[in-house]
């Protein structure tokens, strides 16, 4: 089952920071890559075999998950940022649902291989 919790941001003129992950969650991470997103994207459309991911999105975006043979829809608004750690076997895909580009941070506690991926593809959110 993924957890889905809202990542404290802190704004001010200049922009906002927040802190992606913290502690016992960052040592076990094994590849981290930032994404930015323009209007319409849609990244993921995957799960991972081995891996658990945590996303950090700010929005605005739709996040698809399926698990548990069930599909459902999160929708995070543009002064938003989500955190969501999710188990192998979960498929997951985001879309840029805004005008503006979007930010993504993935940690994965795979290291990425390109040549033996730990995913395989399954289509939530078509291109």
């Amino acid at each position: 089952m993924i957890k889905e919790e809202t990542v404290n941001r802190f704004s001010d003129s200049r922009g906002f920071v927040f802190e992606p992950v913290q502690g016992e969650l960052l040592a076990n991470q094994r590849n981290t890559h930032v994404v930015v997103s323009r209007p319409g994207a849609v990244r993921g459309n995957h799960y991972h075999v081995r891996g658990t991911e945590t996303l950090v999105v700010c929005g605005p975006a739709l996040v698809r998950i399926r698990e548990d043979n069930a599909t459902r829809d999160i929708s995070i608004s543009a002064d938003t940022t989500c955190r969501l750690i999710i188990p192998p076997g979960v498929a997951h895909a985001i879309q840029n649902t805004g005008e503006i580009d979007n930010l993504l941070v993935a940690f994965n506690t795979e290291p990425h291989d390109p040549d033996q991926p730990d995913l395989v593809q399954e289509i939530l959110i078509p291109v």
